[in-house]
């Protein structure tokens, strides 16, 4: 290989965690949603705006983060 060639590489790097900065695109709420299209925009989402639009977000999406699981009812006691 040639010094001025580089090494190209397939693997996938995973999507960073989503952050409180994060705010969904419909709301400014916090983020747990990141949907990645095919031509490289991105679009994040609450988890209201998540569960609104889920179903039809999967089907354009090449990458889908969900970190809605995040959200679970605090034990009560």
């Amino acid at each position: 290989m040639n010094q001025r060639e580089a090494t190209v590489t397939t693997a996938v790097v995973p999507s960073a965690a989503l952050t409180a900065h994060d705010r969904c695109d419909r709301c400014g709420a916090q983020a747990y949603l990141r949907v990645e299209l095919a031509e490289g925009a991105e679009l994040l989402f609450c988890a209201h705006h998540a569960r609104e639009h889920g179903d039809k977000l999967r089907q354009v999406a090449v990458v889908v983060h969900d970190e809605t699981d995040k959200l679970v009812d605090a034990p009560q006691g």
